[in-house]
């Protein structure tokens, strides 16, 4: 179907995250942190999500820094997407600012580009879709308004200054590689977002309105007299001739990308107190602060349907959504996706010419919560998550697919209303937004949506879910032990008739290590044989089953993390229970998810490790702890969260989820001391041979993953802790 949905006529694109940016005299490079780079495997991935057009990177700060390296990796990358059948848009430069020679304020950065530009068109002259600049004016405010990118101005006149230059950049580069190809294709992209303000600051919203289409007027050749702007720029140093130069030399582009994001639609508000300091600005008249107009207007985003219609009503040209993303949890993602697609179909069939919906981050990004200004690590997948060596799809990727070949796709977690949708996303007193058509979710939400059952209903991680289920707007219904027997056949059929749940997180089971050394029986009866019971009924019935395993399945005799393919050797009664559970469930189920994890702690539940060891610390008691068992601690808010992903993914097999980290209970106590701020001098460290431990504990079992270290590190999840608390 050549990438085009059957109901809504709009083709479905992909994106990789490329960013080079430039912090300082530091390159960060979105390719090299999400190891795309080096992964030509990659290129099987996007074909298989039947998409037939994608936006990728030949970057100028890339090739000339690297040369016929460079050149050879465009050659490999591209040529590869011509043989599978697929359309690249290339990107020449994506919120750089060129090689270190030259900046956005640099006369030579338009003439430079151009030549990148002819000498890319002269190597693949047969690409015929070119963004020479990927959102000229959202770097250029990134790079002179706000001072994040380089070179770090903070004023107007250089952002309007930086706008022209890559405007000017874009024109020429286009004329570069027209003489190479004529008929190659311009497709310009811009995050121009919608702003709303107070009255007092309506005439800022205005202005700020107008200037968002300031780079597609400058392409278009309108920025002449008469234009709504043209004082303000020449207020800010800009020449007469310098716009003249834009009218004489028009570049249209034949295809005008909007990039949406939930952070593009803004408020502006005059009055200070109701927000943090940190979202305070001004524009020398009003000070006022800038925020997400999804955390304070009733009335919600409009969407992208509006920006579309501007668009259209304004140039006329065809259009496409060139980045869709969110960074969230994988539900949110879908719903996200969706209604944006849905929407675009809507304004196609309002007679607005929209061609296509991008999925952007196909390989997930690095960093974007801080800008890209700093490094941390943070994560956020994709179609892909690409946390191992070779990245595995999520659910994003199957409706992707789905929507670009026309098929079908059907997911419970569609039938809720996204985060931007629910009262919880107004974080500062609510303010009437305008009056607008009512937005819904694209399938309505319904009280009859089927339901995740949860097993184990009085215990700690079932509490967990539940709690997550109720944030991520996911219909459950969690049972105690009173209510359900796992390890009852007849009861676990009448349970799953009555309730039909997509998916069954059992949670229920034997805890107790070191009595279960006195009562074998029922250990085994509860961990072994109700995870059976469960697999067999939900096999039966081809629904998804979630159950956990320990890391006590192994016998510690090695010093590096134990991974999932290590065979296990219990030391005790409960670890046997649950490496028996392991083996028979996937031979039985093999669609099932076992997760093996270690050493609970969390927020919410008062009698964890860490949080009866702070207690009695900062009450002044000696606590002993054991000096010689190494394990690797387990935040329950990150673990379920990765199991819910995992689940929404339909992931299967086993993994080990824990924080990243091997240490002794002695140091996890020191650690977790620290993070809260308690003097740790009265903790006791003893060999565990004197605790009273009636089982045996293996003397290591951390626990690494040849499957992908989807948890962060132990103090990224004790500074969690305490931030929760």
């Amino acid at each position: 179907m050549n990438g085009r949905g059957q109901t809504s006529g709009i083709e479905v694109w992909a994106g990789v995250e490329c960013t080079i940016n430039r912090v300082g005299d530091n390159y960060f490079d979105q390719g090299q942190f999400s190891g795309h780079d080096h992964r030509l495997t990659d290129l099987d991935l996007i074909a298989g999500l039947g998409v037939r057009t994608v936006r990728y990177p030949v970057l100028w700060e890339r090739i000339s820094g690297a040369g016929d390296a460079g050149w050879a990796w465009a050659c490999t990358r591209l040529d590869g997407l011509a043989a599978r059948g697929i359309r690249p848009i290339v990107g020449l430069v994506h919120h750089g600012s060129g090689p270190t020679w030259t900046n956005l304020l640099d006369e030579q950065f338009a003439t430079g580009l151009a030549a990148h530009a002819r000498a890319v068109a002269e190597r693949f002259a047969w690409v015929d879709a070119y963004t020479p600049v990927n959102e000229p004016f959202t770097t250029a405010r990134f790079s002179g308004l706000y001072g994040h990118w380089y070179p770090h101005r903070r004023d107007e006149a250089a952002c309007l200054r930086m706008l022209m230059n890559e405007c000017r950049a874009s024109v020429l580069a286009m004329q570069a590689i027209r003489q190479v190809n004529p008929g190659a294709a311009f497709v310009q992209t811009e995050d121009v977002g919608r702003i709303e303000a107070t009255t007092p600051l309506r005439y800022q919203a205005d202005f700020e309105n107008e200037r968002r289409w300031l780079g597609f007027d400058l392409l278009c050749g309108r920025v002449s007299a008469d234009h709504p702007l043209w004082s303000h720029l020449l207020n800010l140093g800009i020449r007469p001739e310098e716009l003249a130069w834009f009218c004489d030399h028009p570049c249209p582009p034949d295809l005008i990308g909007l990039n949406y994001y939930i952070t593009s639609e803004r408020f502006l508000d005059h009055r200070l107190r109701h927000y943090p300091a940190q979202l305070w600005g001004g524009n020398g008249r009003h000070r006022y602060a800038d925020v997400e107009a999804v955390r304070v207007l009733t009335s919600g985003i409009e969407g992208p349907g509006r920006l579309l219609e501007e668009a259209w009503h304004r140039y006329g040209l065809p259009l496409a959504i060139t980045e869709v993303h969110l960074g969230c949890t994988r539900e949110e993602q879908l719903r996200w996706f969706e209604e944006i697609y849905k929407e675009a179909g809507a304004v196609r069939a309002r007679g607005a010419d929209v061609r296509a919906v991008t999925a952007w981050a196909a390989f997930g990004s690095y960093d974007w919560h801080t800008l890209l200004t700093r490094l941390e690590g943070r994560y956020e997948p994709g179609l892909f998550d690409a946390r191992h060596s070779l990245p595995r799809p999520t659910a994003l990727a199957r409706l992707v697919r789905a929507r670009a070949l026309g098929e079908p796709f059907a997911h419970p977690a569609l039938a809720q209303p996204g985060w931007w949708h629910r009262p919880e996303r107004l974080l500062y007193p609510a303010v009437p937004g305008p009056l607008r058509p009512e937005r819904h979710c694209p399938n309505g939400a319904t009280a009859e949506a089927r339901p995740l059952l949860i097993t184990g209903g009085g215990g700690t991680l079932a509490r967990a879910f539940a709690r997550a289920c109720e944030v991520r707007s996911l219909p459950y219904r969690i049972l105690a032990r009173q209510q359900l027997d796992i390890a009852h056949p007849q009861g676990v059929e009448r349970v799953l008739d009555a309730f039909n749940p997509w998916a069954v997180i059992n949670t229920a089971g034997y805890v107790r290590v070191d009595e279960a050394e006195r009562d074998r029986p029922r250990c085994l009866r509860e961990n072994t044989g109700g995870a059976l019971v469960l697999a067999r009924a939900c096999q039966a019935r081809d629904m998804a089953l979630v159950t956990f395993s320990s890391d006590l399945v192994f016998d510690g005799e090695r010093r590096t993390p134990y991974l999932e393919s290590d065979p296990p050797a219990p030391l005790n009664v409960y670890g046997l229970s649950k490496a028996r559970a392991e083996r028979r469930v996937l031979a039985l189920h093999p669609g099932s998810l076992v997760v093996r994890t270690s050493a609970f702690f969390g927020p919410w539940d008062a009698y964890n490790f860490v949080t009866v060891c702070l207690k009695r610390l900062a009450s002044g008691e000696a606590v002993e702890v054991a000096g010689d068992l190494v394990v690797s601690p387990t935040y329950v808010p990150h673990l379920v969260d990765c199991c819910l992903d995992l689940l929404m993914d339909g992931a299967s097999g086993l993994w080990h989820l824990s924080n990243a980290g091997a240490l002794s209970w002695a140091d996890f106590a020191r650690r977790a001391a620290h993070a809260a701020g308690v003097d740790s001098r009265r903790l006791v460290v003893r060999p565990a041979s004197e605790l009273s431990h009636l089982a045996r504990r293996p003397a290591y079992s951390a626990l690494g993953s040849e499957r992908g270290q989807l948890m962060v590190d132990v103090e990224q999840a004790l500074h969690a802790y305490v931030q929760a608390l």
